[in-house]
């Protein structure tokens, strides 16, 4: 089975779907490199809107994949990995076309960095997310926290943040972080939510989203999401983030 999907739907969306409903959807290097190669197909003229979603029910995405990256255990490793998805969130940052992460189901961690990058975020009845990096002793690591501080009034991403908790679909759009919940097929959703941004011109799109990345570069997003990834990286190597990962795999072992 692919980690990941390239599709073409109607009306100019390209879909990025991460195909690892058996993991959660989890992050590996395979789907690190089909999204960047996603993001590169969605800049051409006939594509109108970019949207990532995870195969299945489940999950959107619960971010880095342990049983892939828990061999990381020192700070330049770490780093490695960290600063690589931090560059492929700037790049779908600042993607001059408009962007949604239709969250299928929970996103957790990284998940949820990857929908930060995003214009636009809806969610499934029922869904769940969080930023729950901090209880395994990191912090976002992939540029996800310096989004968030952009997408959101800053009591709300620093609290989300800082408390690392799971929110429900209803708690999150309160928040601001989901602008709608959806009932149904999540792509009839996305073109729903879409519908009116898609009846425009590709490039007054590009023309609009151009305002907002001019605004990001001007505020070095860049810099600032490869400053968060290497803070992550010290974090990453100390033996409190060991730990807590060790404990995690055996809870998860342990109820499989």
């Amino acid at each position: 089975m692919d980690p990941y999907i390239i599709s073409k739907e109607k009306d100019g969306v390209l879909l990025f779907t991460i195909n690892r409903p058996d993991r959660r959807n989890a992050i590996n290097y395979d789907v690190m490199s089909g999204l960047e190669k996603a993001i590169e197909m969605a800049a051409v003229n006939d594509v109108k809107v970019f949207a990532i979603t995870g195969a299945g029910s489940q999950a959107f995405c619960s971010g880095g994949d342990l049983s892939a990256f828990h061999r990381l255990k020192t700070e330049t490793e770490a780093f490695g990995m960290l600063s690589r998805m931090a560059s492929i969130l700037y790049k779908l940052l600042i993607l001059p076309k408009p962007t949604i992460a239709i969250l299928n189901g929970s996103a957790v961690g990284g998940g949820c960095e990857i929908a930060s990058a995003c214009d636009f975020r809806i969610g499934r009845e029922g869904m769940k997310a969080g930023f729950v990096q901090g209880n395994l002793a990191i912090t976002t690591g992939w540029g996800g926290g310096s989004i968030l501080m952009e997408k959101l009034p800053q009591n709300i991403a620093m609290k989300m943040l800082l408390d690392a908790k799971i929110y429900s679909a209803e708690e999150l759009k309160g928040f601001g972080f989901i602008q709608h919940i959806y009932k149904d097929d999540p792509i009839e959703a996305c073109h729903s939510f879409m519908k009116e941004s898609l009846n425009k011109e590709t490039a007054v799109l590009e023309a609009y989203k151009t305002l907002f990345i001019k605004k990001w570069k001007l505020l070095s997003m860049r810099e600032r999401m490869e400053e968060e990834a290497a803070r992550c990286a010290v974090l990453w190597e100390d033996e409190a983030h060991h730990t807590k990962v060790d404990e995690f795999m055996k809870k998860k072992n342990k109820n499989n």
